[in-house]
């Protein structure tokens, strides 16, 4: 059954859109894969992948939002083996009450007073219904990062990841982001199904690239999604771009400031993140027939187009029905349960996912957008970079240009950090009083 009653107008990819100065280092970048693992073992990859998906779609088609797991936060520290397993299979589930609701409906009506009070002074986009804000610093937003089962539930997160080299850690670090607010009734089509952390990086750079070994050479079923020892070197943002994290985010999140149902402005996820991102990674590499485009057999090995589906340098790697048919997104690309203030929804970086372009609803949507991001040599670098810009009242490092938040009304600065000791840890403050950063805090 299709998530959606009809496929939104976002845009369809066609090989014809790539762009001239790109060719030629697009060529390049496929070269230098086909000459590391071969024709024979991308072929076979993309046969599994494909035959896989046939699986995943007919699950989803059926099931939809019922795939997402549902876990209330009491309960997240006694998980079994196999519900982790699960869970990382899956990789996005909502935890429920991580913020007791009436806290964060407080925190809720707390922001709009603030965004009200400093309204003519603040930066928010789309310019046609402003939504999300360049607010990094308001105190709703500080309040709910430093919250103690905010934290606890990202350093668990943090550890379904593993690495055995000593130089990270599962404990989190706050990656300021922004906050939105979006009223019912206007479109949103800004952001249509796409991957974040990174686009044509997974391809062009070689640590990143190395992440995805095992799908390369003709094994996507041994792809380890939670393998950081290589992620942890990975360059996402090797292209400038303003939609490229420098920071490692283990999983991205919402943290629900009211009330959200389905085709009232929420987030659409694909579940079982490593099949799709085996086929991302493949698609580039083959050529559709004239007919029977849903047979991969059919397709022909094509090493030589510059096209990626998709992907451009400075943007996040997007998908359409067009360029990826095997995903067969207008049935899989499903709605995240419905959603309460103070519940969370949590998804792994390499997913697919797009916010619904209908709120059809009767009030605001509002989430602040916090992940979980684990203690790595990179993190550890930015974070301590932006502590520093958040002392100033500017904007974090991967969002410049934004306004300075100590002129604002309201405004609370260092004093506005809840859970002190544990807050400010994760906000990096102790990597200030050291000449140099080390790689764990």
């Amino acid at each position: 059954m299709p998530t959606l009653t009809a496929w939104p107008e976002w845009p369809e990819f066609a090989s014809s859109d790539v762009r001239p100065e790109d060719e030629e280092e697009f060529k390049e970048y496929k070269r230098q894969i086909v000459d590391e693992y071969g024709e024979e073992n991308i072929r076979k990859a993309w046969l599994k992948t494909c035959d896989d998906l046939k699986a995943i779609t007919a699950i989803l088609s059926e099931k939809g939002s019922s795939v997402i797991p549902v876990l209330d936060f009491d309960d997240l520290q006694d998980l079994s083996e196999e519900k982790v397993k699960e869970l990382k299979k899956v990789g996005c589930f909502v935890i429920r009450n991580v913020i007791p609701a009436a806290e964060a409906t407080a925190q809720f009506e707390n922001l709009k007073q603030y965004v009200s009070e400093n309204r003519d002074s603040l930066k928010a986009w789309p310019a046609n219904n402003p939504s999300v804000y360049r607010l990094f610093w308001s105190p709703t937003q500080q309040a709910l990062r430093a919250h103690p089962n905010q934290l606890l539930v990202q350093r668990i997160l943090n550890g379904f990841w593993h690495d055995a080299s000593q130089t990270t850690s599962p404990d989190p670090l706050t990656y300021a982001d922004a906050v939105r607010i979006r009223p019912p009734g206007k479109p949103f089509y800004g952001l249509g199904p796409h991957i974040d952390a990174g686009s044509l990086c997974r391809w062009a750079d070689a640590g990143y690239r190395k992440v995805y070994d095992s799908i390369f050479s003709g094994f996507p079923e041994r792809f380890d999604a939670y393998d950081l020892s290589t992620r942890k070197d990975a360059d996402q943002a090797a292209f400038e771009g303003s939609a490229h994290s420098s920071v490692f985010r283990a999983f991205q999140g919402w943290t629900a400031l009211t009330g959200t149902r389905p085709r009232e402005g929420s987030l659409l996820l694909y579940p079982y993140v490593g099949t799709v991102i085996a086929y991302l990674l493949l698609r580039p590499f083959f050529t559709p027939p004239q007919e029977d485009v849903m047979d991969a057999s059919k397709w022909s090995f094509n090493p030589d187009n510059a096209w990626f589906p998709g992907t451009r340098k400075e943007s996040s790697q997007y998908l359409s029905r067009t360029s990826h048919p095997h995903l067969r997104l207008e049935d899989c690309l499903v709605h995240i349960p419905e959603m309460r203030p103070g519940d969370t929804v949590w998804w792994h970086c390499d997913m697919c996912h797009a916010v619904e372009v209908e709120h059809a609803g009767k009030h605001d949507a509002s989430v602040a957008y916090i992940a979980a991001t684990p203690t790595t040599p990179v993190n550890v670098r930015y974070i301590k970079s932006q502590a520093e810009n958040f002392l100033a009242g500017l904007p974090p490092g991967d969002f410049p240009g934004g306004i300075n938040e100590t002129k604002l009304k309201g405004y609370l600065g260092e004093s506005g950090i809840p859970n002190r000791e544990t807050g400010r840890r994760a906000m990096g403050f102790g990597l200030l009083e050291l000449a140099d950063a080390p790689a764990v805090a």
